[in-house]
């Protein structure tokens, strides 16, 4: 088990107080190697700031790619790996008045002119229902996003958000709500997940076996590292919050860190097969179970092209986008790094993310889409990324058409999560 991400969450103004990234990266140095001395590999410290449309303000929102510009040098000065300046909103100004989606137009041009920047894109969330008009602005930005680098690895950077809330500290959807400064890890520990469901002397174990073996090691690295933390936040200046351990099974692009993996090891004979989705509510109900400090999603990270087997399973056609999305309504994220036809439209995109955001709010869980596009490359046709938490595999298919009828509209309306 690795620690995927330390994430400082602040509010560093506009215009940007270096100062504040200055403390950021101090805190952020001194936390690594805290970690570090515990014996925990820390692969990246991050920052996540307020959402950007409230940093800067109606009237400086085309300031953006230059704002984000700015903040690449100050990061790295500070040696801060990635920031996240937060998702773009919807600006209601008056009842009935659908407002601006400026916010969301200016993200392509902010990604092109930054680096290691990442942005969201507010679709829906309880108390806001669903926008239509939101969602069709994410899907946008995806397709514009596509087209910024030949191999359409903009869109990294870039993620549709539908009730997620601030504190994440995974990327792109981190993203911080106050002044006071917060900090959360982020692991990346399918390796546990594997291990835990892996055959003893050459006999596969019960669920029961595999399951307590996990919930007790997901429990004893929470512990440590909730201990750890805690005595951190009183070191900050000012005082800086833990807000927790978002302890997703993240894998890493090799078989044995492999979230497809520990699906087969518990006897799935490919993931996207029937009882892939029995498997995920399996190992999700595990994070759930075990005794830490929850933050964020605290579930199943799936992304395909960052998970060796998912990569394999999704090049060799048994696992699908929609069985992704299907896994998503038991376990963790929604759809992360889905690689996609290059000349998939806008119109086609958007009834997926339509399909997330009702997800989302039916069942009260946060979700998000990382879809990228491929310019080129067809459906079947294989990947090229030269990235390393990449595996390659093959563009996936996408089974969309343009909405029609009321679906196709720009109305905001509420959907109530299910009663227990």
């Amino acid at each position: 088990m690795k620690i995927r991400s330390i994430t400082y969450f602040c509010n560093p103004k506009y215009p940007l107080d270096e100062k504040i990234i200055r403390q950021a990266g101090e805190f952020l140095a001194m936390t690594k190697s805290t970690y570090e001395a515990a014996g925990y590999e820390v692969q990246t410290v991050r920052l996540a700031t307020i959402p950007f449309p409230k940093m800067l303000g109606a009237k400086q929102i085309d300031s953006l790619p230059k704002f984000a510009e700015q903040l690449t040098g100050v990061i790295q000065q500070a040696n801060i790996g990635f920031a996240s300046l937060g998702p773009a909103l919807p600006d209601f100004r008056s009842l009935g008045d659908f407002g601006s989606l400026r916010s969301y137009e200016v993200i392509p041009e902010a990604i092109a002119a930054s680096n290691n920047i990442a942005f969201g894109g507010w679709m829906a969330d309880k108390a806001g229902g669903i926008d239509l008009a939101a969602i069709k602005a994410c899907a946008k930005i995806i397709q514009r996003n596509s087209t910024i680098q030949s191999s359409g690895f903009a869109n990294f950077n870039f993620a549709a958000l539908a009730n997620v809330k601030a504190g994440a500290p995974f990327f792109p959807a981190a993203y911080h709500d106050g002044d006071t400064p917060a900090f959360a890890i982020a692991t990346e520990a399918a390796d546990l997940a594997v291990e835990a469901f892996s055959a003893r002397d050459g006999r596969p174990g019960t669920v029961d076996d595999g399951r307590r073996r996990l919930i007790n090691e997901i429990e004893k690295h929470g512990k440590i590292l909730a201990r750890i933390s805690n005595k951190l936040s009183k070191t900050g200046k000012p005082g800086t919050r833990f807000n927790g351990i978002d302890f997703s099974l993240a894998p890493f692009p090799a078989e044995a860190q492999s979230l497809g993996t520990a699906f087969e090891q518990m006897g799935v004979p490919q993931i996207g097969l029937h009882g892939s989705l029995a498997a995920a509510a399996i190992l999700t109900e595990c994070i759930e179970r075990a005794d830490f400090p929850h933050t964020g999603f605290s579930g199943l990270l799936m992304p395909v092209l960052e998970d060796a087997t998912l990569a394999q399973r999704a090049a060799e056609g048994t696992l699908s986008v929609k069985d992704v999305l299907l896994y998503s309504a038991v376990c963790g994220t929604g759809l992360d790094t889905v690689p996609l036809p290059g000349d998939t439209t806008v119109e086609q995109i958007t009834p997926l993310l339509l399909d997330l955001s009702a997800l989302a709010l039916r069942l009260d869980k946060p979700l998000t889409a990382r879809l990228i596009p491929v310019p080129g490359k067809k459906a079947g046709e294989p990947t090229s990324f030269d990235f390393g938490f990449f595996a390659n595999s093959k563009v996936m298919s996408l089974d969309a058409m343009p909405l029609n009828s009321s679906l196709a509209g720009d109305e905001i309306f509420s959907l109530q999560s299910r009663t227990k």
